[in-house]
Order: C-alpha cells, then sequence, then structure tokens
C-alpha cells in the first residue's frame, strides 16, 4: 500500500488558476498509472485526469479537457493537476490515486490520497 500525500487547494475566483500536487510517502511511484479525481458534495467520485506511467500519455475528462493538465516530475517524485479557467462546477474535493490499470473507473485505483478541496466562487 501506497501512502499519497496532497498538498495545494484553496479559493479561488472563476477563471483563476490552481495548481495541486501529489506524492507518494517513502517512496517512489513506481510503474503506476496516475490519476486524479474529484467529488463534489452529494455526487460522486469522478475521473479528472490520468497520466501512464511509461511513455507518459494522458487522458482528460471531456468536463475539464482544454483546462486541465496533467504532469508528473520523476525527478521531485510528484504528480501534478494545474487548473486553469477555472469554473463553480469545478468545486469539489480533489484527489490523486494509483492503478496497475489504464482506466477511469475510480474502484479500479487501489491508493488515494487524502483529498484537498478546491473552491472556486463566481
Amino acid at each position: 500500500q501506497v501512502q499519497l500525500v496532497q498538498s495545494g487547494g484553496g479559493l479561488v475566483q472563476a477563471g483563476d488558476s490552481l495548481r495541486i500536487s501529489c506524492a507518494p510517502s517513502g517512496r517512489t511511484f513506481g510503474t503506476y498509472n496516475l490519476g486524479w479525481f474529484r467529488q463534489a458534495p452529494g455526487k460522486e467520485r469522478e475521473f479528472v485526469a490520468a497520466i501512464r506511467w511509461f511513455g507518459g500519455s494522458t487522458q482528460y475528462s471531456d468536463s475539464v479537457k482544454g483546462r486541465f493538465t496533467i504532469s508528473r516530475d520523476n525527478a521531485k517524485n510528484t504528480l501534478y493537476l494545474q487548473m486553469n479557467s477555472l469554473k463553480p462546477e469545478d468545486t469539489a474535493v480533489y484527489y490523486c490515486a494509483l492503478s496497475n490499470m489504464w482506466t477511469t473507473i475510480p474502484k479500479n485505483y487501489g491508493d488515494w490520497g487524502q483529498g484537498t478541496q478546491v473552491t472556486v466562487s463566481s
């Protein structure tokens, strides 16, 4: 089991940018694929973005494509989600996660960060 520690998040205005981070505690990400998910109050956890450990290809949900960028810095052993042109509907708790699969389904991710709140005011 991998402990993931998230940082960043906060309260911003619509149109602003924000970056959140995720790093494993005491080890590297290894060969896991990495994903970002979010969960708004009263809603199910939804896929946001993912990045493959090999090759670094990425995938995004339609709702964030063109505005969010997932990246990983292997030297810093850190996963990032750069969020631009934020909208009030992006308000949610954001989670990073690891998977042995290339997938957008939350149940296929085995290790999760603690979550970080992102609130976008209109």
